[in-house]
C-alpha cells in the first residue's frame, strides 16, 4: 500500500539503515486506483506488482513516452522524466490511500508530485512519488493513449478476478466433489482452456491467429455458463431477500452447498469470460494501429467487461456474505441443540462438523471479497448486572452489524406481560441474561436492534430494527419503581418502546443509554407538516396552517 507522509523529507532510512531515494520509484495513477510503476522497485513491493500481461509492448512504450514528456513539463518538474524510461509493471493503489486523498488528505509535495511511504507487511520499505491522474491531466492522457489505458484496465480486471478464483481453489476438491459433476466439468474445461491461451499469449507477447482461433468459437459456451450462474446466484439472493429471518436461515442452511457452488462457479465463469474478452481486446488492439474502429473496440470491451465484473462481484459478495453470516451465527449459538444442515444426520456434533467444513471452504473466498468484521468489544454503555457475561451476545451480534457500524449500547430489559406486571421468573436469578421475559437491546450509531434474549442466543433472531433517525422522544423515570427498576420509554416514528432495567443495573449506564438516544431526537419538517395537515382536515381552520 501507499501511505501518506507528512514529512517534507525526500528520504527515510530503511531497516538496514540505508536511505531510499524518493526519486527512484514513481507511481503514475493512470486510471482510478491503478498506477504504472517506473524506476527501481523495492524487493518487497515486487510481491504486489502486477505484470503487464496482455498489454502490448508498444502500448507500454507509448505510455512511458507520454508520461516522460509530462515529467519534463512544468506540471511535474525535476528529474522525474528520466524515471519514466524504466517501466516495471502495474500497482493497485490501496483504498486507504484513495480514501485519504478523497477526504482532503494531503501528501507531502515535491516538484509537482506527491511523496508517499511504501509499506509492506506493516514496515517501511521505501519512498515513492505518486502522480495522481489529475496531475497528469485525465482528459489529455485519455485522448493520447486511451486504447493503451483500456488494455491496462483489461489486465487489471483479469488479475483481480483470477486472484479471487485462485483464493478458493481448494473448494473444488472438498465441497464440490460430490455435487453437479457435469456442470462443474464443463465449466472447468472452459476455464482451463482460456487460462492456457492467456498464458501462451503472455509468453509470446501477442495473440497470434492460431491462438485466437482456438478460443474464438467458445464465446457462446462462455456466455451460457456466465448466464447460468448469474441466474442461480440471482435466485438465491431473491429467496434470501423475501424471507423472514428464521426462514432465511433455514434456506441457507438447507442449500448451503448449492449456494457455495453457485457463488464460486459464477466467479470462475466471470474469470473465463474476462480472459476471453482480454484476448479479444488484444487482437483488436493489434489491428487498431491501422483501423480506428478496432482501437475504439478495445475501449468498449474494457468498459463493458469492467461493468460485468463489477456486477458479478457485487452479487457474489452479497450472497457469500449472507451465507457466512448465517453459518457463523449458527456456530456461535450456545443454545442451539441441532443444526439442520444438508443431510439426514441430526446429530449435533456431526452437524457442527458440517458447518465447520463449509466455513473452512467458504471463508478464504469470503475474506477476499469482503473482509470479516472484527470481534466486538464491549460498548461504552452496558445496561446489565456487573457480573453478567455478555460475551455470547457480542459474538452473535458481531455478524449483524454492517461495515463501519459502531455498537454503542448493549442492555437487557425485563419485559412486561399482558397484565402489565413484570414476570418474576428472574427473581432468584437476576444475573442471567436469557429467559422468556428478557429483551436484548443493542444501540448502534445507525440502528436500535431488539430481540428476545433467549431467541437471540438460541436462534439468532432479531425482533425489531429501527433506524436511529426515527427516534422522536426519550423519557426516563427519575426514580426507580417499587421493584427498583428504571423505566425508559422511547417514542419512534412508528411505535413505542418501553424497557425495564433491573435494580442491579448501574443507573449511570441507563443514563448513558438515555443520553445517546436523546441526542438523536428529532422530527423532520415533512412529518410535522403532514401531522398539521391531518389536524387541519379533522378539526377545521382553527389549527395553525403549515407555513
Amino acid at each position: 500500500m501507499l501511505d501518506s507522509s507528512d514529512s517534507k523529507e525526500i528520504a527515510e532510512p530503511g531497516e538496514d539503515g540505508r536511505t531510499e531515494d524518493a526519486d527512484s520509484t514513481v507511481l503514475a495513477e493512470v486510471l482510478p486506483g491503478v498506477a504504472v510503476v517506473f524506476g527501481p522497485v523495492p524487493a518487497d513491493l515486487e510481491l504486489d506488482l502486477i505484470d503487464f500481461g496482455l498489454v502490448p509492448t508498444v502500448d507500454r512504450d507509448r505510455i512511458s513516452s507520454f508520461l516522460g514528456a509530462m515529467g519534463n513539463a512544468a506540471t511535474v518538474a525535476g528529474n522525474l522524466g528520466n524515471a519514466f524510461a524504466s517501466v516495471q509493471g502495474l500497482y493497485r493503489i490501496s483504498d486507504q490511500t484513495r480514501a485519504l486523498l478523497a477526504a482532503g488528505g494531503r501528501l507531502a509535495v515535491k516538484d509537482g508530485a506527491n511523496l508517499g511511504t511504501v509499506m509492506a507487511n506493516g514496515r517501511f520499505i521505501g519512498q515513492a512519488r505518486l502522480i495522481p491522474v489529475t496531475a497528469v491531466n485525465a482528459a489529455g492522457i485519455a485522448a493520447a493513449v486511451g486504447p493503451a489505458l483500456a488494455m491496462i484496465a483489461m489486465q487489471m480486471q483479469l488479475s483481480e478476478i483470477a486472484g479471487l478464483a485462485r483464493t478458493n481453489i481448494a473448494l473444488t476438491g472438498q465441497v464440490l466433489r460430490t455435487i453437479r459433476h457435469g456442470q462443474w466439468a464443463e465449466l472447468t474445461a472452459l476455464v482451463a482452456t482460456i487460462d492456457q491461451v492467456v498464458d501462451q499469449a503472455r509468453a509470446v507477447g501477442s495473440v497470434p491467429t492460431s491462438l485466437w482461433d482456438s478460443v474464438a468459437g467458445r464465446r457462446a459456451a462462455l456466455q451460457t455458463q456466465l448466464e447460468l450462474y448469474r441466474l442461480n446466484v440471482g435466485d438465491h439472493i431473491r429467496q434470501i431477500q423475501k424471507l423472514e429471518s428464521r426462514a432465511r436461515r433455514q434456506y441457507l442452511e438447507t442449500n448451503a452447498e448449492a449456494v457455495l457452488f453457485d457463488a464460486y462457479a459464477l466467479l470462475s465463469s466471470v474469470k473465463a469470460w474476462t480472459g476471453y474478452q482480454a484476448l479479444h481486446a488484444a487482437r483488436a488492439r493489434a489491428a487498431g494501429a491501422e483501423d480506428a474502429a478496432e482501437a475504439r473496440l478495445v475501449e468498449e470491451l474494457a468498459g463493458r467487461t469492467g461493468k460485468e465484473l463489477e456486477s458479478a462481484l457485487a452479487v457474489t459478495t452479497s450472497l457469500v456474505d449472507s451465507l457466512r453470516r448465517e453459518l457463523r451465527i449458527i456456530a456461535e449459538l450456545p443454545g442451539r441443540a441441532t443444526l439442520p444442515l444438508p443431510g439426514k444426520n441430526k446429530d449435533s456434533n456431526a452437524a457442527r462438523q458440517t458447518a465447520a467444513g463449509l466455513l473452512e471452504a467458504l471463508e478464504p473466498l469470503a475474506d477476499a471479497l469482503h473482509p470479516a468484521p472484527s470481534a466486538l468489544a464491549g460498548p461504552g454503555v452496558v445496561c446489565a448486572p456487573a457480573s453478567a457475561d455478555v460475551e455470547p451476545s457480542l459474538r452473535i451480534l458481531r455478524w449483524f452489524l454492517r461495515d463501519d457500524e459502531n455498537l454503542q449500547v448493549l442492555g437487557f430489559s425485563d419485559e412486561v406481560d399482558t397484565s402489565g406486571s413484570v414476570s418474576s421468573i428472574f427473581s432468584g436469578a437476576k444475573e442471567k441474561l436469557t429467559g422468556p421475559s428478557r429483551t436484548l437491546v443493542a444501540v448502534t450509531d445507525r440502528r436500535i436492534l431488539t430481540a428476545k434474549a433467549n431467541g437471540f442466543l438460541e436462534q439468532g433472531e432479531v425482533r425489531q430494527e429501527i433506524p436511529i433517525e426515527q427516534v422522536r422522544y426519550v423519557r426516563s423515570a427519575t426514580t426507580p419503581d417499587k421493584s427498583g427498576r428504571l423505566t425508559v420509554d422511547v417514542i419512534t416514528r412508528d411505535e413505542n418502546l418501553q424497557w425495564f432495567f433491573p435494580a442491579d443495573v448501574d443507573h449511570t449506564q441507563v443514563d448513558g443509554l438515555v443520553g445517546l438516544l436523546a441526542a438523536s431526537m428529532t422530527i423532520p419538517d415533512a412529518e410535522r407538516e403532514a401531522l398539521q395537515r391531518r389536524a387541519a382536515l379533522s378539526v377545521g381552520p382553527s389549527v395553525p396552517a403549515v407555513p
